[in-house]
């Protein structure tokens, strides 16, 4: 039914639930995964219209080295599971992407029929100024979303 699953992580205990819960099903089903990592762009901050925080080039790549570094880890991590439960695997970390972005990119270029990913549940205020990857990520796939709730 489900010939390869996408896992999104942010690496987070939060998002572990969502890998465990992925890997489970993938194990059960016979599917292949696709784990993915995203990695935003360096953050900047603009304080008005004339005025704009402008980082030195070695903090940002001082950033992307430590969030490849932890990309590694967190998908060497997963790939050790899925090893362990006899799932293939690919991992994949894209870098200086928007996550609900490069899930629905990854998922339409790997030809994905499932997406499992975590969700707080946060509604309301909270969830605006949060925001919601899962969320967005339902408003924006063709592909059927498994939303494991913490």
């Amino acid at each position: 039914m489900y010939g390869r699953i996408l896992i999104p992580t942010d690496g987070s205990d939060f998002a572990r639930k969502g890998v465990d819960h992925g890997l489970e099903l993938a194990e059960k089903l016979g599917s292949a995964v696709t784990a993915l990592m995203v990695t935003e762009p360096y953050p900047l901050y603009a304080t008005s219209a004339h005025l704009a925080f402008a980082p030195a080039s070695s903090e940002i790549d001082r950033y992307e080295a430590s969030q490849r570094a932890f990309a590694g880890t967190v998908l060497e991590a997963v790939r050790q599971e899925a090893e362990k439960r006899g799932v293939t695997i690919e991992t994949i970390h894209l870098t200086k992407e928007l996550p609900s972005e490069a899930i629905l990119q990854t998922a339409i270029e790997r030809g994905c029929d499932l997406i499992v990913m975590a969700s707080h549940g946060r509604r309301g205020i909270v969830r605006l100024l949060l925001g919601s990857q899962t969320s967005q990520v339902l408003h924006g796939t063709r592909v059927p979303v498994l939303v494991v709730r913490n």
